[in-house]
């Protein structure tokens, strides 16, 4: 929680006694994804639950649609920090291709920079 500010990374709302904070991994369990800290990410229950199997770009990219301002950033550096423990500590088989794509679309449409709530997944074309 601490690394997102106390705030979900999905829809932005923050935790307390109405808001519940879960875990939530990026890659799930049953893609293969590790039960590591750097797979984990806090959200609320209600994100949690329904983004079940949900890529978590497609997730982003409902969560924009319902107006709710998910954190590109914060979802980045899960992603690039969740790639760092894969390559240093290996295995995990299932999850690199996975974990890839996200990463390349991530990189392909959101900008670096990009604030909370900032152009996301689905950048506009010229």
């Amino acid at each position: 929680m601490d690394r997102q500010g106390g705030c979900c990374l999905w829809c932005g709302r923050s935790f307390g006694p109405l808001v519940r904070a879960t875990t939530d991994h990026l890659v799930p369990r049953v893609k293969g994804g590790p039960s590591w800290p750097e797979n984990e990410v806090a959200a609320c229950s209600r994100c949690n639950g329904q983004r079940g199997h949900t890529t978590p770009a497609d997730w982003y990219a409902e969560c924009r649609g319902r107006g709710w301002e998910p954190d590109a950033g914060a979802l980045r550096a899960a992603l690039d920090s969740l790639d760092a423990a894969v390559t240093a500590r290996g295995g995990q088989r299932r999850a690199r291709p996975y974990l890839a794509a996200q990463r390349r679309r991530l990189a392909r449409a959101a900008p670096v920079d990009a604030p909370r709530g900032g152009a996301g997944w689905q950048t506009p074309r010229p």
